[in-house]
């Protein structure tokens, strides 16, 4: 972050339609822990949720707060590549490519 502040390049996020959806995704926590690791919010974890906070998930937000736990997981999953570009820049270009090697080849000499 400090990085991209320096370089004054602009975080890109994408949109957020439904705020209070991600509100509670956070509250809830993204993901649960399992033996061997992270895994989605379950319905038993959503429907603890609701109980303790008197808050009733439409059927749709419920689905919606478990599959964005899964694609938060799948994305972390995919990020553990060195080569993964990050999700909110565009698409690394070869003009990119060919700058980032540029500076690469001049620290390396």
């Amino acid at each position: 972050m400090e990085d991209l502040k320096r370089r004054k390049i602009a975080l890109q996020m994408p949109p957020k339609p439904a705020p209070h959806i991600f509100d509670w995704l956070i509250e809830i926590g993204l993901t649960e822990a399992a033996g061997m690791g992270a895994v989605p919010i379950s319905s038993r974890e959503l429907a603890a949720w609701q109980s303790n906070t008197c808050v009733r998930l439409a059927p749709w937000e419920a689905r919606l707060i478990r599959e964005l736990s899964k694609a938060y997981l799948a994305e972390g999953r995919r990020a553990e590549d060195e080569t993964c570009p990050p999700p909110w820049g565009a698409p690394v270009t070869a003009h990119d490519r060919e700058i980032e090697e540029a500076q690469l080849r001049s620290l390396l000499g």
